[in-house]
C-alpha cells in the first residue's frame, strides 16, 4: 500500500509536525486517496488546521490534481473559541477560560496592525510570539504552551520578520488536560 510522505516538503519540521510525529504523513495519504477515489471539483477545509491546509494545497499542486481547494475561515463560538470536538472535554471552568487562546492571537493582530499603521515595513516575528505568550501566561489554567509559531502563509516555514505578505500565527497549548490549537492569518 502506497503512503504519501510529505516529510521532504518540511511539514514534519513545523512546530505542529514536531508535536504530532507522522500525523501529516497520514493526512497526506488519506486525502490523496480520498481525492483519487471521489475526484471532487472542490474540497473545503477549515483554516483552524493551518499546516494541514498548506499541505493539502501542496499535494494538489504537486500531483496535478484537478481539485479546487477552498480554505474556509475558522468557525468560532460567540466568545472567539475555535469550534472543535476537543472543546467537549473542557470542564465548565476551563471552557470559561478558553477564549484566552483566541484573545492571545488577537493581541498579535493588534501589534501587527499597529506597526503598519505607524508606517513600519516589517514586524519582528519575536514581537508577535511574545505578545501571544504574554496573554496566555495571564491564564493559570493554561498548563503548557507547546508552541507559538509565526510562519509563511504558503510554506509554513518560520519567519524572522513579517512584511506586507503577512503570516500565520499559530499556537498549541494545554488548557486543563485538553490540547487546543488555533491560528490567525495576518495580512
Amino acid at each position: 500500500e502506497e503512503i504519501i510522505d510529505p516529510s521532504h516538503k518540511g511539514f514534519g519540521e513545523t512546530n505542529e509536525g514536531k508535536s504530532r510525529p507522522g500525523f501529516f504523513r497520514g493526512v497526506a495519504t488519506v486525502v490523496t486517496k480520498l481525492f483519487n477515489i471521489v475526484q471532487p471539483t472542490n474540497a473545503y477545509f477549515g483554516q483552524k488546521d493551518a499546516v494541514q491546509c498548506v499541505l493539502i494545497r501542496r499535494i494538489v499542486e504537486d500531483l496535478d490534481m484537478d481539485v479546487n481547494v477552498k480554505i474556509m475561515d475558522t468557525v468560532r463560538e460567540s466568545d472567539g473559541l475555535a469550534m472543535s470536538s476537543r472543546n467537549a472535554y473542557l470542564t465548565p471552568e476551563e471552557r470559561e477560560k478558553a477564549p484566552v487562546v483566541y484573545q492571545s492571537l488577537c493581541a498579535a493582530r493588534e501589534v501587527y496592525d499597529a506597526r503598519f499603521a505607524r508606517g513600519m515595513d516589517e514586524v519582528e516575528a519575536d514581537d508577535l510570539r511574545e505578545v501571544v505568550e504574554s496573554v496566555l501566561e495571564t491564564e493559570p489554567m493554561i498548563k503548557n504552551v507547546q508552541y507559538v509559531s509565526v510562519d509563511d502563509l504558503e510554506t509554513m516555514k518560520p519567519l524572522d520578520k513579517v512584511g506586507n505578505d503577512g503570516c500565520v500565527v499559530s499556537l498549541a497549548c494545554v488548557l486543563g488536560s485538553v490540547r487546543l490549537i488555533d491560528n490567525i492569518v495576518l495580512r
